[in-house]
């Protein structure tokens, strides 16, 4: 196939791709705002007779420290160990009765309490939620038995050879900024964080004006607003969170070559990308699937296809209120790794010099918009779509608009932002010692 007639083919597929990420949204979303300032979203979705719904918190990034790290999610894995009608068992047995399930987490910039049902159960969905979110005790044997098994996680990415590049290098991309931390924290955080400390966090953050609930599925707009009007009205509106205010991210823009015995070598390039609200966001994102996205990406087809340097590869650049991490990370035998990390860093520079063809552009937001469209076909990630961005202030129909920002971003867009943010990488490779 020629490059005329397969850059017509993707760029119909991309005229779908939208439709169908318009049509996936549909119909309707029903916004309203409670007199306590909490958020209320209803997608009304008869597909399937069931429903989803997502509470979402806005927590303040600045207050992670080193001493804190990880207090957001170990404060939400909590609140669904007891609350003081129900034990941790007792929850989990009401959620399974009305065929569902309820958990929760959280990270840097929200907290999630999310549960799915049965469709004729929304309600009894709702008032589990709300007990969940405004009567929870913290049982004291309940978040010692949260503790170990959040240590136990920790151990594990300890453990595990990417998440250590990847934890490393975000130490080296922020210093002292918060996501420099993971979400689960550090041992050290954790074991210090006691019932007290959580339980100021709950009623810091638990206020109206922070909230957002996000439903979606076979239910009736007006019921649900009805039911959540009696269920949250009563919870205190707070002050309205103003803008964090954490340190500024303090790249080494270094490298630093870390030994530990294993199989494989890892090696991850970093920089800092922009904030979700920014112009770049989505030119960086088409940037990240031309770089690593997919089997069509210059870094599959150079460096894993063509010279074969990798088991695994790609970009990450997830959706943050702050500075985004831009990391491309690669997998490879560790006596390769010398050629690896040059390739690595060869495809990056070649990226900002090199600008994309017409044909990886269209194949890059076809990869994108077709990673969105895949991601929100269920109610249970309408829902967390529906809450997150409209908690973080992005308003809850920023896909839709994201999606047509997409179709805009042309090649000299990704050029620009290329040699915008890829100019100074922090780098990790971790390796097994030489012998």
């Amino acid at each position: 196939m020629s490059g005329r007639h397969l850059l017509a083919g993707i760029s119909g597929i991309l005229v779908l791709l939208t439709t169908s990420i318009g049509s996936i949204a549909g119909p309707a979303v029903v916004r309203r705002a409670l007199p306590n300032g909490m958020v209320v979203l209803v997608r009304e979705n008869h597909a399937a007779a069931v429903v989803a719904v997502s509470l979402m918190v806005r927590a303040d990034t600045a207050v992670e420290t080193d001493t804190t790290a990880g207090i957001t999610n170990f404060l939400h894995r909590g609140m669904v160990k007891g609350t003081r009608k129900h034990t941790a068992v007792q929850l989990v047995e009401v959620a399974e009765e009305i065929g569902g399930r309820l958990d929760a987490s959280g990270d840097a910039d929200v907290g999630e309490i999310r549960g799915q049902a049965l469709a004729r159960h929304w309600e009894s969905l709702l008032s589990l939620l709300a007990e969940v979110a405004l009567e929870p005790t913290l049982p004291p044997s309940e978040i010692e038995r949260e503790r170990r098994l959040i240590l136990d996680q920790i151990q594990t990415r300890d453990d595990t050879p990417l998440p250590v590049a990847m934890d490393t290098l975000a130490r080296d991309l922020y210093g002292a900024h918060p996501y420099a931390r993971p979400s689960v924290g550090h041992r050290a955080s954790v074991e210090g964080l006691t019932r007290e400390t959580l339980l100021a966090r709950y009623r810091e953050i638990y206020q109206g004006h922070r909230l957002v609930l996000a439903v979606s599925g076979d239910v009736n707009p007006g019921r649900v607003l009805r039911r959540v009007d009696r269920l949250f009205g009563k919870l205190p509106a707070g002050v309205p969170p103003g803008p964090s205010s954490p340190p500024d991210p303090t790249p080494t823009g270094e490298r630093r070559l870390v030994e530990r015995p294993g199989q494989q070598a890892q090696i991850v390039v970093g920089y800092l990308g922009p904030r979700l609200s920014e112009r770049d966001y989505a030119s960086v994102k088409i940037l990240a699937a031309v770089l690593g996205g997919g089997i069509g990406s210059r870094l599959f087809i150079e460096v894993r296809e063509k010279r074969g340097l990798a088991y695994s590869l790609g970009v990450v650049n997830a959706s943050r209120v702050g500075p985004a991490a831009f990391v491309s990370y690669l997998g490879t035998a560790p006596q390769n790794a010398q050629d690896a990390e040059t390739a690595l860093l060869r495809e990056i520079e070649r990226v900002r010099t090199e600008p994309a063809t017409e044909d990886e552009l269209a194949r890059a937001k076809a990869y994108v918009l077709g990673t969105l469209a895949m991601d929100r076909r269920t109610n249970a990630r309408q829902a967390w779509y529906l809450s997150f961005f409209e908690t973080v202030g992005a308003g809850w129909d920023f896909p839709e608009r994201y999606a047509l920002t997409v179709q805009r971003v042309t090649v000299a867009d990704v050029t620009a932002v290329a040699q915008r943010y890829l100019t100074r990488p922090t780098i990790v490779v971790l390796r097994p010692p030489l012998r």
